[in-house]
């Protein structure tokens, strides 16, 4: 058989695999609108329809880029794996974020032109110098506290026989959602209020009343409400930081540990001339992504207070201004604000994962 017939062939077999490729696609969509009254059926058949149509959708596009001549074959093979996720990407973040920046120049409506209104209202309003004020608590305390227990508990889980058991107690909370973890914190710091004759249901307040102390509205008490709040950040994050600085602790070659320990170093000498300079990179990533954590928080704050008593963040506010108030305006305004702080903070991660030799 001649080159120019297996060429041939084999362009036909990718036609046919195209067109077999759009009939599963559309028949599958098709047959799954027909199927509303089978809810189970019908989800069972989405599950198996979507993955398998994926992966036949992969497949084909990759076999067409194998037909181009070797010069362009490798874009076209990039194209296929990486273009549908920069579609999405342009589709679900670059698009919005273009939108909300020229609603953040018109007003509620979104039918006039104010200019810059919505950003003084941004940097001037009372609640939104609370919210900024609350997010650097955020970011300050949260951050300081889950990175550095997070270096503590790797450190000393590492010496014990333990280890996998306090690591993976410690990372559990990593597992709960952040609603979840603010309905659990809910009922820790549940106050039944003055004159109700009821056993404290709160586990805080019962062990304060247990040493003899007054049950406490802890949610209520302002400014240091926010401290409450923090700790719940505390509590899911530290797992994480201490995951990731353990997985950096133990690349340290022993080598260098031994060689401090023959120069007279003791334990914390290793510890703060040896392990904090060697682990710094790892450090400084971890420390970005809780900041970036801490500056579009949300969950927290809604389930547990809904931004009052002087609780307030920047996202929770911009969620009250678009859906509560439904000043679309205020609402864009916030959001590029937040979408201006995070930027800096994104890059310079990024910068440091692309420094990494992993990925050179």
């Amino acid at each position: 058989m001649s080159q120019e017939s297996v060429g041939l062939k084999k362009y036909l077999l990718t036609l046919v695999l195209v067109v077999l490729t759009v009939f599963i696609l559309v028949g599958g969509f098709i047959f799954l609108q027909r199927m509303q009254d089978y809810k189970v059926l019908m989800t069972f058949f989405a599950v198996i329809w979507g993955l398998g149509s994926v992966a036949l959708l992969f497949y084909v596009l990759n076999s067409v880029a194998e037909i181009f001549p070797r010069k362009i074959r490798g874009v076209m093979v990039a194209f296929v794996f990486a273009g549908p996720a920069v579609i999405l990407l342009f589709w679900a973040l670059l698009l919005p974020t273009l939108r909300s920046l020229r609603l953040s120049f018109l007003d509620a409506t979104g039918s006039k032109f104010v200019f810059l209104d919505n950003y003084k209202f941004a940097f001037t309003d009372p609640i939104m110098l609370e919210s900024f004020r609350n997010n650097l608590l955020w970011m300050f305390f949260g951050t300081l506290t889950c990175v550095t227990l997070g270096i503590l508990i790797a450190v000393l889980a590492d010496k014990s026989k333990y280890e996998k058991v306090f690591k993976s107690l410690i990372f559990m909370p990593m597992a709960i959602s952040f609603v979840g973890a603010g309905v659990i914190w809910k009922f820790i710091y549940a106050y039944k209020g003055e004159g109700i004759n009821i056993t404290e249901i709160g586990l805080l307040n019962a062990i304060v009343t247990s040493f003899g102390g007054e049950a406490q509205a802890w949610l209520l008490i302002p400014f240091w409400n926010n401290f409450f709040l923090i700790i719940i950040m505390v509590w899911l994050q530290t797992g994480y930081s201490m995951v990731i600085i353990s997985s950096a602790i133990k690349s340290i070659p022993e080598s260098i540990n031994e060689a401090a320990r023959v120069d007279g170093a003791n334990a914390f000498i290793i510890f703060f001339k040896v392990t904090i300079p060697y682990i710094m990179p790892t450090i400084i990533t971890v420390t970005t992504t809780i900041l970036i954590f801490s500056l579009k928080l949300f969950d927290i704050v809604r389930v547990m207070t809904g931004g009052n008593f002087g609780t307030n963040v920047i996202a929770n506010e911009f969620y009250i201004r678009q859906f509560t108030y439904g000043n679309s305006g205020q609402a864009s305004a916030i959001a590029i604000v937040l979408l201006i702080v995070i930027v800096p903070v994104l890059a310079y991660n990024l910068r440091e994962f692309m420094g990494r030799k992993v990925l050179k």
